[in-house]
């Protein structure tokens, strides 16, 4: 409870739903219910059924699996599709556009087989397509995309094998678009369509000289490592035209980053983009497509800016700026509108998965009362840092807090030198952090916090150590500071008043959660509920299934969790339709090159040898060998 006016204000959902910021980020799709839950709401074509996390989690733990585990809503999925295509189509009306949309997922943002074979079965109604970026995942395109009428985009670097491939499946009657990206690959390409009689649909990948802001700036420019320079775009082109080939060229493509949170950098694109496009039809092209690439954000924190982890426009409106930005080039030149096509992975995906994962332990910041008086002989420092401590004022506070850090520094130094004692370098500590903890209860009534005391909530916060590896299944975070947003999914009738990090259970100092979602800023403390050892304490971290789950490494040996997919039907009733066990010891120890077989005869010869020594009975070695065998079968994680 706060005090406010002389009354007790209770805690309410509706205030931690303002506190965490869920009906902002939560694009509809995530809520609380007045039980104090994180519900999620599947959409109009399942009667809008409100579903609990806490539920759904109850349901997965009576099935065996334990913690952490990866949510996936394939309902999202259907939706992210659904939407994009919609809203290209509501502005292709409003505007007159003639073109076609034709949407595209990058199957690098999440390569997970479900992921495809769901983004090819919700999309096939909309004729969405795949991008591959190499051999590997052009295979797994061309096994899942069956419709003529969905484009397969083959980014990336070309060799021979490449190339046939996707020349075979053209055979074969896919679409397939080759991107031109080096100059070479066009004469690679050239010699293999000849070579297997196949005449290819040909894109260039151009290097616009718009930059976009935001965490991948570097995309795009003049300097980017991917595409054509306009001297090699015209090379290309005339090679072409010697080689009568011309009539391949249909498509341009241009991307100029992941997560654009501007709308004016995504205009300023595609308006150089159309430009050129223009220009190939001078050239003789006959063209048709026009692929913007990625670069449609995700609202990670709600805010609703142009922050890296936000976007100011809504995707209505990032479908009609295009729409208007094309037609604004093209209208005049008596050039058919072409068919539109984007890349949007991260907005496709991100939505879809939830990370959850519970809390083992917490670690709080705690300082011991002072002393009512000091020890007499007490160093000249101490007596100082004491003085401080007992004139502390809300007038004084800036000026207490840099004497207090003075003190402290000179009485390290001190100790180092084998000045004071083990015991006196105990005392200045205490009294130092209770002059910190003062100011800190202090900080909401000043007009202005002092320097000094910037980032004093992270240094009197508590550790909260999660269940998880940020290197498995957060990767992002750790890499680019990726923000997400992350919550408590339950207890949210309560008011959360501890202040926290979250560590993760690797052994590694930057195996942590310090970066949160703030309307705002960027908060480096996350408000969190008491803890209590006899009970669940369950975080969500929301918006994870773009780029996590491929990028996830084995850091301390900490292999893939459990997933569950949940799938909505049209009377809202939910079902598990696939549950995945996460790595074993064993699974993550033979990735690593172990010889598992090879550990457990060492084991046993181990075991023996301390038998015949007298160190164990011969029943402690059966139980220590079954012990290591569950061990080996056993979740790589924290298991109850």
């Amino acid at each position: 409870m706060v005090e406010k006016k002389g009354t007790l204000e209770r805690w309410s959902v509706e205030k931690s739903a303002e506190l965490y910021g869920i009906r902002s980020w939560g694009a509809g799709y995530f809520d609380l219910s007045a039980a104090g839950e994180v519900i999620y709401t599947a959409g109009a074509n399942s009667k809008n059924k409100k579903i609990s996390l806490m539920e759904i989690v109850s349901g997965i733990r009576e099935r065996g699996l334990g913690f952490p585990i990866l949510l996936r809503f394939n309902n999202i999925l259907d939706s992210q599709i659904s939407l994009i295509h919609e809203s290209f189509h509501k502005a292709f009306k409003s505007s007159g556009y003639q073109g076609k949309y034709r949407g595209v997922y990058p199957i690098k943002v999440n390569q997970q087989q479900q992921v495809l074979e769901e983004v090819t079965q919700f999309g096939s109604r909309y004729h969405h397509g795949l991008e591959a970026g190499s051999k590997a995942e052009l295979m797994a395109a061309i096994s899942f995309l069956k419709d003529p009428e969905a484009l397969l985009i083959c980014n990336g670097y070309k060799d021979e094998e490449f190339v046939d491939l996707g020349l075979n499946a053209v055979k074969m009657g896919v679409r397939v678009f080759f991107v031109i990206e080096m100059p070479g690959e066009a004469e690679l390409i050239i010699e293999r369509s000849r070579k297997l009689g196949v005449k290819p649909n040909l894109g260039v990948r151009l290097k616009l000289s718009t930059k976009a802001s935001g965490q991948w700036t570097e995309s795009g420019g003049d300097r980017s490592i991917f595409g054509l320079s306009i001297s090699e775009l015209m090379a290309v082109v005339d090679r072409l035209r010697e080689t009568k080939m011309l009539d391949c060229l249909q498509l341009l493509h241009y991307h100029v980053g992941s997560q654009i949170p501007n709308i004016r950098d995504i205009r300023a694109a595609a308006l150089e983009a159309t430009r050129i496009y223009v220009g190939l039809v001078g050239e003789g092209a006959p063209m048709g497509f026009l692929d913007l690439g990625g670069g449609l954000a995700v609202d990670y924190d709600g805010s609703q800016t142009n922050f890296e982890a936000s976007r100011n426009y809504t995707v209505d409106e990032y479908c009609t700026d295009i729409v208007e930005t094309v037609m604004s080039a093209l209208d005049g030149k008596e050039i058919p509108h072409p068919a539109i096509v984007t890349e949007s992975g991260r907005a496709t995906v991100a939505y879809y998965s939830v990370l959850l994962f519970d809390i083992l332990d917490v670690s709080h910041f705690e300082t011991s009362p002072p002393p009512e008086k000091l020890p007499d002989g007490s160093h000249e420092l101490i007596q100082n840092l004491f003085e401080t401590l007992q004139k502390f004022s809300l007038k004084n506070i800036q000026e207490s807090l840099n004497d207090a850090i003075y003190y402290r520094d000179q009485l390290r130094d001190l100790f180092k030198h084998g000045d004071i004692t083990l015991r006196e370098r105990a005392l200045a500590d205490n009294l130092f952090w209770n002059i910190v903890w003062s100011g800190s209860r202090n900080l909401k009534n000043l007009k202005t916090i002092p320097e000094e005391f910037e980032g004093i909530e992270v240094a009197l916060s508590d550790i909260y150590y999660g269940n998880f590896s940020v290197f498995q299944s957060l990767p992002d975070t750790w890499a680019i500071d990726q923000l997400f947003p992350v919550m408590p999914i339950h207890r949210l009738k309560e008011e959360p008043v501890r202040q926290a990090v979250i560590a993760d259970i690797t052994c590694d100092c930057d195996g942590k959660l310090d970066r949160f979602i703030d309307p705002h800023d960027v908060r480096h403390t996350l408000p969190l509920h008491e803890f209590k050892s006899d009970q669940d304490y369950i975080l969500g971290v929301f918006l994870v299934g773009a780029y996590q789950e491929t990028l996830g490494d084995l850091h301390n040996l900490l292999g893939d969790t459990n997933v569950v997919t949940i799938s909505v039907d049209e009377n809202g009733d939910y079902s598990f339709t696939d549950e995945l066990e996460g790595d074993s010891v064993s699974d993550v120890l033979s990735y690593v090159e172990f010889d598992i077989k090879a550990m457990k005869a060492r084991l046993r010869e181990q075991a023996e040898k301390a038998v015949r020594d007298g160190k164990i009975t011969v029943r402690e070695r059966s139980a220590i060998l079954k012990a290591y065998e569950d061990g080996l079968a056993g979740y790589t994680y924290f298991e109850k």
